[in-house]
């Protein structure tokens, strides 16, 4: 049987109802006229402010990803979790549920603080001393029934009155006029520290103290997102109802500060939380508002916060058994009746607190990390410039970056031991998470996305900067080419091409597939380029690694040489390397020799000779005479491998080989290896003369070296064919360099 699918019948406006409601919240009545006492009407004004330089980035950027994907419940939690993956918006979701469930005990104490007149009418009246802690417990378990037995319908149809009660206790406030503040000085605060009637001493609290007490109201817009499971249309009326009720707190919250700054001295409304009835036509409006306003937020939270956890638990977060008693729901609309009486039981946990700044400030840090969350999603979207990510509506990437760095500032601004403990449970959840196997598809298409947006504009500015003289400015650095059909049987061409590459340059290592593009040979290079990816993991390998398909090697190579690097500049070394008992890469050399000089590349070949370049400790660089144009190519090639981890240890020699004496040559050798600060000891430059055969001068000197670079010409290519280079049998590893052009090491 297949499962029913959920009935989803709600629209904008119990969104916008729903945001409105625990914006225009407890915190107006309660606080509002605190800040104005404590830090002045400026600094009121600036929370104000701040608060929606964090609150109106996040409106927006929930209403970018609400209208790119197809919302279920769990609203932020859902989109956290389908951008960053299960792993982070595991993390982030349940951190989200804490401070959604921690609401409704701070709406609560909200509503008992608006009971008070009540209580003290009981106690005098009639002699009821009723402790305000029932009244939390009794609210508690009011809405535990409520939302057990009849569901967000009827919490839906209740915002309806509250809300009309809410605006109507606020009218009544603005047409108030109440005593007026004798002291109109927009920055006036009370004085630091306030001497009571009651004997007892007021401290003035801080700009972010006040702030922290402040933030929850700005929380509204979160309120919303939770109903998106129940919504028919979510990509409409998530954004259309958040941004509106966003809209209408901002202008609210303004009006209000400035009538409370107008109508009442400082000290009477640091003194008095519920001093707005004395401003208000008719009093008792004030706290039947507030009743109100905690009433509906409370809903408000109830409703959203047991959908969240539903929604987490759907995704597997908890363990199996746990999940799947949570995500249970009842009736077609699936309601989170679990979920529910487990927000009921941690909310009951805070309400036994009573300090309604204590419950205020743990929420706001965890608002923080969810509304940064949010705003991180949507830029790290806006870099990644992912094609399948197409919003209907489009935020500003600046701005959602500075709603991300600004929460991670208010949040150290506002307590530093708890933002760094936020921070510390976040951490310790998503380890949790990952244990549990959550996905990370989403975290890894966004970073992937951003990082080839990096490499794309690397590469154009590289490009666009290039020019003649560049190389001289900056320095040659190797931008090396390799292709072999040998891959899979020796490694030391792609060995060197990584050594090259490592610190200093860029390196593309090709594997050659002979034949023509067909489906058959695409999938051989497909799963040869995965075994190279393979084999290149654990080596500190940074070559970028494929395949080419062609009819013949020089076809290959030709194609190769025309297309530029990875770096986003051509290639200028161009590498090949055969064993004596395959010669088929040295023979391709050969005969492409002047397709390769026309290409205006640098070559190098590398003969394997099995023994593995040996311990990797002796480096013997051979220069002759003729190598004016190879010997600073050679150097620097020396020094580059040196570089890597694999030669740290290795010593460079250099040999300046001539049939008779020339110390001008050699004299100019030694000082440009010293002033190019290359790490070769002058005692390691030795001059050798030789009066009959030079390659057996090399031979015996050479012989156990683990690498010996050498010089060719044209011409020994030329003249010689394969002999310029197997005629040095014998040696070990030899790298055989051609330079087109001599380079400074200056």
């Amino acid at each position: 049987m297949m499962p029913q699918e959920k009935l989803k019948t709600m629209g904008t406006w119990p969104v916008f109802l729903t945001a409105i409601s625990t914006i225009l919240g407890a915190i107006l009545f309660l606080r509002f006229g605190y800040a104005i006492a404590h830090v002045g009407l400026v600094s009121t004004l600036m929370i104000v402010f701040v608060g929606h330089l964090v609150t109106v980035p996040t409106a927006l950027a929930v209403a970018e990803i609400a209208t790119n994907q197809k919302v279920e419940g769990g609203g932020a939690y859902f989109m956290i979790s389908r951008s960053f993956g299960l792993n982070i918006g595991g993390a982030i979701g349940l951190a989200l549920y804490l401070s959604q469930a921690i609401s409704v005990a701070f709406y609560v104490i909200a509503f008992t603080v608006a009971c008070r007149d009540l209580l003290l009418w009981a106690d005098l009246a009639h002699g009821l001393a009723i402790d305000p802690m029932w009244v939390n417990l009794g609210m508690m378990a009011f809405l535990t029934l409520l939302m057990v037995g009849k569901g967000a319908n009827l919490g839906v149809k209740a915002l309806y009155v509250v809300v009309v009660l809410l605006f109507l206790a606020l009218a009544m406030f603005f047409m108030g006029s109440g005593p007026g503040n004798p002291n109109l000085s927009p920055v006036a605060t009370i004085p630091q520290t306030l001497q009571l009637a009651n004997g007892e001493t007021l401290t003035r609290f801080t700009f972010f103290e006040v702030f922290t007490f402040i933030f929850p109201a700005f929380t509204g817009i979160a309120a919303g997102l939770g109903l998106s499971g129940d919504l028919k249309d979510p990509r409409r009326s998530i954004p259309q109802g958040t941004i509106w009720a966003t809209a209408v707190g901002i202008v609210i919250y303004i009006a209000v500060a400035i009538k409370l700054w107008w109508s009442a001295p400082l000290e009477a409304l640091a003194t008095d939380e519920l001093y707005m009835q004395n401003i208000a036509i008719w009093g008792p409006i004030i706290p039947v508002g507030l009743a109100a306003a905690a009433m509906s937020s409370a809903l408000g939270s109830v409703m959203v916060a047991p959908r969240t956890l539903q929604a987490i638990a759907a995704d597997g977060i908890f363990p199996e058994r746990l999940s799947s008693w949570l995500k249970h729901g009842r009736g077609p609309e699936s309601e989170p009746v679990r979920a529910s009486l487990a927000t009921c039981a941690i909310a009951f946990g805070f309400v036994l607190m009573g300090d309604i700044n204590a419950v205020a400030e743990i929420i706001s840090m965890f608002f923080m990390v969810t509304y940064g969350a949010i705003c991180l999603v949507s830029f790290l979207e806006h870099m990644a410039a992912d094609p399948s990510y197409r919003p209907t509506f489009r935020s500003h990437w600046s701005i959602s970056l500075m709603g991300a760095v600004l929460c991670v500032v208010l949040m150290f601004g506002m307590n530093p031991t708890y933002a760094a403990a936020s921070l510390a449970i976040m951490v310790a959840i998503h380890a949790w998470v990952s244990r549990r196997g959550g996905g990370q598809k989403g975290m890894v298409r966004l970073f992937r996305g951003i990082i080839f947006q990096m490499q794309r504009a690397f590469q154009l500015a590289l490009q666009m900067s290039d020019g003649d003289d560049l190389e001289e400015s900056t320095g040659w650095r190797p931008f090396v080419l390799a292709i072999s059909p040998d891959t899979f049987m020796r490694k030391e061409g792609f060995d060197m091409v990584r050594w090259v590459a490592f610190r200093h340059g860029f390196g593309t290592y090709m594997h050659f597939i002979k034949g023509f593009l067909t489906e058959e040979t695409q999938d051989v290079a497909k799963k040869a380029q995965q075994e190279l990816v393979k084999r290149a993991r654990g080596n500190r390998s940074r070559v970028h690694l494929d395949t080419i398909i062609s009819p013949s090697y020089t076809s290959a190579i030709a194609q190769c040489i025309q297309l530029p690097g990875i770096s986003g500049k051509g290639n200028n070394l161009f590498l090949m390397e055969y064993a004596p008992d395959h010669p088929a890469n040295r023979d391709q050399l050969i005969d492409n020799f002047s397709l390769l000089s026309a290409a205006g590349l640098d070559l190098a070949l590398l003969r394997s000779s099995g023994r593995k370049f040996g311990n990797k400790h002796d480096i013997h660089l051979w220069i002759t005479p003729e190598d004016t144009k190879n010997s600073s190519l050679m150097i620097l090639l020396a020094y580059i491998l040196q570089g890597h981890p694999d030669w740290a240890e290795a010593n460079i020699s250099v040999f300046f080989l001539h049939d008779g004496e020339n110390a001008e040559e050699e004299e100019l050798l030694r000082s440009s290896i010293v002033e190019g600060r290359l790490p070769i000891a002058e005692q390691n430059i030795e001059h050798v003369s030789h009066e009959s055969s030079s390659v057996q001068t090399i031979k015996n000197k050479s012989g156990g070296a683990d690498l010996v670079i050498l010089g060719f010409q044209k011409a020994d290519v030329e003249t010689m064919k394969e002999d310029a280079f197997e005629r040095f049998n014998g040696l070990g590893e030899a790298l055989f360099v051609h330079g087109l052009k001599p380079l400074t090491i200056q």
